[in-house]
């Protein structure tokens, strides 16, 4: 990696964050639905020491934009903010769709990926990935929220990674997918490397143009009872 960059993602289940200084890489993931406000500026503070790093000294932040838990896409974007605007330090969004698929790559070596977030509400967040042929992950269409018979059947076997299938276990079989349980949120560490490239290719954003990334309609959003 090219570049210090601490990477922060709030938008599911998981608090995952993730510090690559001076060459090492420090780490923190931890499943506490309904905790990460309270949790992720002593855990980014955790990371900074164990790195003796101030923030000051990186190049960037990185930041899960979604999508996601609708308040906990906001966390992260309002806690990376928060953190840009103090050390006067550029921002990128990336998604948390794309980072467990760019997982699956790296971990199963494979070439197409489906990633699928439950929304919640009988949706599904979804968005499928291949590798193009210079080795590059590229988003096949868009990211989308749909209904889980809406999703598309594969004719080869095709690695899937996420909560949706967990939510929705009989599209494994009828939608001939290969689902990988060791991959179900993001993970902080893969956000890195994407940040990486888009500070490279000169994409990042003042802290003020940071945005989230909610797929679903942010209008018409409601909570079912005791769920995020």
């Amino acid at each position: 990696m090219k570049h210090n960059l601490l990477a922060i993602d709030a938008s599911t289940e998981a608090l995952s964050l993730a510090l690559h200084f001076n060459g090492q890489t420090y780490r923190h993931f931890e499943v506490c639905p309904q905790q990460h406000s309270q949790k992720i500026l002593p855990e980014i503070e955790q990371l900074l020491t164990q790195a003796n790093c101030q923030l000051a000294e990186l190049d960037g932040i990185v930041f899960g934009r979604g999508p996601g838990s609708f308040t906990g896409v906001r966390i992260s974007v309002a806690i990376a903010q928060g953190l840009a605007f103090s050390a006067k330090l550029q921002l990128v969004g990336v998604s948390t769709l794309e980072a467990m698929a760019l997982q699956a790559v790296h971990q199963f070596k494979v070439s197409e990926v489906l990633s699928g977030i439950d929304a919640r509400m009988g949706e599904i967040y979804l968005a499928r990935y291949q590798v193009s042929s210079e080795g590059i992950l590229t988003l096949v269409g868009d990211e989308i929220v749909c209904a889980p018979e809406d999703v598309e059947r594969f004719d080869k076997p095709t690695v899937a990674v996420g909560t949706a299938w967990q939510a929705y276990p009989e599209l494994a079989q009828s939608n001939n997918l290969d689902v990988k349980e060791a991959i179900t949120l993001p993970d902080a560490s893969y956000m890195l490397e994407l940040g990486d490239k888009a500070f490279s290719q000169g994409l990042s954003v003042d802290a003020a143009h940071a945005q989230p990334h909610y797929v679903r309609d942010t209008v018409t959003w409601k909570k079912l009872p005791g769920r995020e």
